[in-house]
């Protein structure tokens, strides 16, 4: 750490201010020039990073609430590596109700307007796994961490799970018209901090990806409430999230794109319950996505 942040930041470190482990490491740093900024650190065969990571530069200096990187990506032996300014301050807004669903609906439809205007060379994908209902390599789900890959060779989902994955595939290879566009699919509670009703920071640019606008908001609508524990937001808040978002966006889906909104937030819970089963985790999303199951395939016409 202290020799990379000397060859890209300028400065070695004088302490480690903060240190989490997900699909990234993190580690905050305070330099010895007194500036404080994070680390990301993460897998990197696709050469997704560098696009996320230039993206998310462009975003900050339009005055979206996202950290400015500070250094390049460097890439070495497939691990992705850059810093940003660190952000403190906010908090978590921990509910699952209508008042969150709308305010988070809102400050999508703000990111996505941004990212109208933004363009590159080649999008970001593959697209994270959890979105990634085209996979067309073989089986329901694309390959994971290896952990997960060879627990899933060992444990046959239970069918009800498999069903769910078979007609929301088939939903959405009925879409293919639909236009892709730059998003963010890791539009949890957990990667924003507020200030009361202000959005204070937006988190986790690795999760940019490339898909209908349609299929973005509607993965953000069943998962926006995840906080530490994914979860499945309840209808009632998924349908006042995407009422906010097309207010917001002065356009309003069609039929299609309903029903896409509705397929789309049910592929991340079927991702996440999965989890839960391989590795008989509590079942907060298995259950939420039992109780929700049928409701939201009938609007998602699956």
């Amino acid at each position: 750490m202290d020799s990379w942040c000397m060859e890209f930041l300028g400065s070695g470190v004088e302490e480690r201010i903060h240190e989490s482990q997900g699909m990234s490491s993190v580690v905050g740093v305070r330099l010895r020039d007194g500036r404080e900024v994070a680390v990301k650190i993460r897998s990197d065969d696709e050469g997704r990073a560098a696009t996320c990571v230039a993206i998310q530069g462009e975003l900050a200096a339009g005055g979206f609430v996202c950290a400015t990187p500070v250094s390049p990506v460097t890439v070495t032996d497939g691990v992705a590596v850059h810093a940003e300014e660190w952000i403190q301050g906010g908090e978590m807004l921990r509910s699952a109700g209508t008042h969150h669903a709308e305010l988070s609906g809102r400050l999508l439809a703000d990111l996505m307007t941004r990212l109208e205007s933004i363009t590159v060379p080649e999008p970001p994908l593959p697209n994270p796994v959890w979105v990634q209902w085209d996979y067309d390599g073989g089986g329901l789900f694309p390959p994971n961490f290896e952990d997960i890959d060879r627990r899933a060779e060992l444990m046959p989902l239970p069918q009800w799970i498999t069903d769910v994955a078979v007609r929301i595939r088939d939903r959405m290879s009925r879409a293919t018209t639909l236009r892709r566009v730059l998003g963010h699919t890791d539009w949890e509670a957990q990667n924003m901090r507020w200030m009361g009703s202000r959005p204070h920071v937006v988190h986790d640019w690795d999760s940019l990806s490339w898909l209908p606008e349609a299929a973005v908001v509607g993965a953000a609508s069943g998962a926006f409430a995840s906080q530490e524990t994914p979860t499945l937001a309840p209808i009632e808040s998924s349908d006042a999230f995407l009422e906010a978002y097309q207010t917001a966006r002065g356009r309003r889906f069609d039929s299609t794109e309903v029903e896409i909104t509705w397929a789309t937030s049910l592929f991340p819970a079927v991702h996440n319950a999965r989890g839960e089963f391989l590795f008989d985790s509590p079942k907060v999303t298995w259950t939420a996505l039992r109780e929700q199951l049928a409701v939201r395939l009938a609007l998602a016409g699956a």
